[in-house]
């Protein structure tokens, strides 16, 4: 069985490699498990997607449950396994640093924070933005274990598509110790090359969202090095779930059910 170091390091060296690795981001155990039987090399939780399993909208659930939550992805797989801990449960950098403590001593490889208040709205001002994301790295050195941490830029999410500032802020978390860069919401082949080129650190870019098109193997002759989904398989999944209710509830009929994973296939990937 590996341990978490081992975990980490598999983790860490994916981000060397020449190509981009893809992250997908399961909800449970059961898509995790799913996940692992493709091959998938590692994985990364969703807060988003499992806020959706408790009834909750992104954003309100708590450090605890998430906590728990990631324990559960970790216990699920032989695989690395990244975190969502959203922008640490707290605006202070002790708040974040302990976040990162909490979240290493489940078993995860890695975790991301981000530089938005929980609820999120305008980021953080630049300088404390950077002083919380070098209180994550000092506490993760403090660890004396491999563990990766992302810092995300969340501009292009809250409505503010400054390319500029953004790569002010991935080359001041770069500065303050980041293993990987992320700033969801980047879409543009130039906007993507422009930020690979801007920073040297591994960069993960996410696809999935509307007006996201670009192949990971465009993606890797940019020059990224990881390419997560976010809730996008989530709402995939709740997607054929509302077409399906939808069909039953307006036309009586049940044809969704031809599109539907096997009863058999599921219970042998299970097995």
């Amino acid at each position: 069985m590996l341990t978490p170091a081992d975990k980490a390091r598999s983790f860490a060296a994916l981000h060397r490699r020449d190509r981009a690795f893809v992250i997908p981001n399961p909800w449970d155990a059961g898509t995790t498990r799913l996940l692992a039987s493709l091959g998938f090399e590692a994985v990364a939780t969703t807060s988003a997607g499992y806020a959706y399993t408790l009834g909750k909208p992104d954003g309100a659930v708590g450090r605890e449950a998430m906590l728990a939550h990631a324990a559960v992805i970790v216990a699920s797989t032989e695989l690395p396994v990244s975190a969502d801990m959203e922008n640490g449960y707290g605006d202070s950098p002790e708040m974040v640093a302990e976040t990162v403590r909490l979240a290493a001593a489940t078993g995860l490889a890695g975790c991301s924070i981000e530089d938005v208040p929980l609820g999120r709205g305008e980021p953080y001002d630049l300088a404390f933005a950077a002083e919380r994301v070098a209180a994550a790295c000092e506490a993760v050195r403090a660890l004396g274990l491999p563990f990766v941490l992302t810092a995300r830029a969340e501009n292009f999410i809250v409505g503010r598509p400054d390319l500029r500032d953004t790569i002010a802020r991935l080359q001041a978390y770069q500065e303050a110790g980041a293993d990987v860069l992320f700033a969801p919401g980047i879409a543009s082949e130039a906007d993507v090359a422009e930020v690979v080129r801007s920073v040297d650190r591994p960069v993960n870019i996410i696809m999935g969202l509307q007006g996201a098109s670009l192949t990971l193997d465009r993606l890797s002759a940019l020059g990224v090095k990881r390419v997560s989904v976010g809730s996008a398989l989530s709402r995939a999944a709740l997607g054929a779930f509302l077409r399906a209710a939808r069909e039953m509830r307006d036309r009586g009929t049940f044809t969704f059910a031809a599109d539907a994973a096997k009863y058999a296939d599921l219970n042998a990937m299970f097995a």
